[in-house]
């Protein structure tokens, strides 16, 4: 058995078209949109609504800035629009409608963070099985899948911001963890909370690893462990006990699969 595994798509339909090319399967671990662009600041969603300039001064504000300089930024970019919900949900039902028909069958899918998964029922076919806190077989091993990524300690979402990532908090996440069991490959957007697989060194921190994840590869012992999330890990692998941990690489840059075989 071959499966393809990519994540941190992010917009590049075109090597998602070739990601499942001599593979019985693809899955894909979320982070479908191209929402800020930080290499080419006029792409994404923010670039086609708001121009490379403006990007690329939001970006700096994420690298240099403060939290608080860059919410009132956004917040002046949003108040811009007329109607800066629908402009979103816009471009956001175009990126998907492209990516969703690149996806060749069977694929199964969960979402990340910089996703909306309310929208992927309209979007995916019948060649494709979206999970999230569920199981699928292929080839006799158990898959389990969650998506999307933690809220930080302390913060709550902003139910009225123009667009939700798909930010859950512990306990929501943890219940869909728990929910899998007798996995032979844990399949999810963000790795387990080992440091050297959530510290980005680009970006130079640590990224949001789950607990709950790193307790269920004890509990459970799978096979393998992917995830990606984290764009430029300290180590893209580390072996937990029994498992093998894998950041399974930033697709959008690399567009290339991971490949696991058995």
């Amino acid at each position: 058995m071959r499966v393809h595994v990519v994540s941190d798509v992010h917009g590049n339909a075109e090597a998602l078209a070739r990601a499942g090319d001599g593979a019985d399967a693809l899955i894909v671990l979320g982070d479908l949109l191209d929402f800020v662009d930080y290499r080419e600041h006029g792409k994404g969603i923010l670039g086609a609504l708001f121009g490379a300039e403006q990007v690329a001064t939001f970006a700096r504000l994420r690298r240099e800035g403060t939290r608080e300089d860059t919410i009132a930024f956004s917040r002046s970019l949003w108040a811009s629009l007329e109607d800066p919900a629908g402009a979103v949900e816009e471009a956001v039902r175009e990126q998907y409608a492209t990516l969703f028909a690149a996806m060749t069958a069977p694929t199964y899918a969960t979402p990340g963070n910089v996703d909306t998964p309310a929208l992927w029922p309209e979007f995916a076919g019948a060649g494709v099985r979206v999970l999230d806190g569920e199981v699928a077989e292929l080839g006799g091993l158990r898959f389990g899948f969650v998506g999307g990524a933690l809220l930080p300690p302390g913060v709550t979402p902003r139910r009225s911001a123009v667009w939700q990532p798909y930010l859950r908090t512990r306990e929501d996440y943890d219940a869909s963890v728990a929910a899998l069991s007798g996995v032979d490959v844990l399949c999810t957007h963000i790795p387990p909370a080992v440091a050297e697989l959530t510290y980005d060194v680009v970006a130079r921190r640590a990224e949001l690893g789950s607990d709950a994840l790193l307790d269920l590869l004890g509990k459970e012992q799978p096979r393998w462990s992917l995830f990606g999330h984290v764009h430029q890990p300290l180590s893209s692998r580390a072996r937990v006990a029994f498992t093998e941990c894998r950041n399974v690489g930033h697709f959008k840059e690399a567009e290339s699969p991971y490949v696991l075989r058995w």
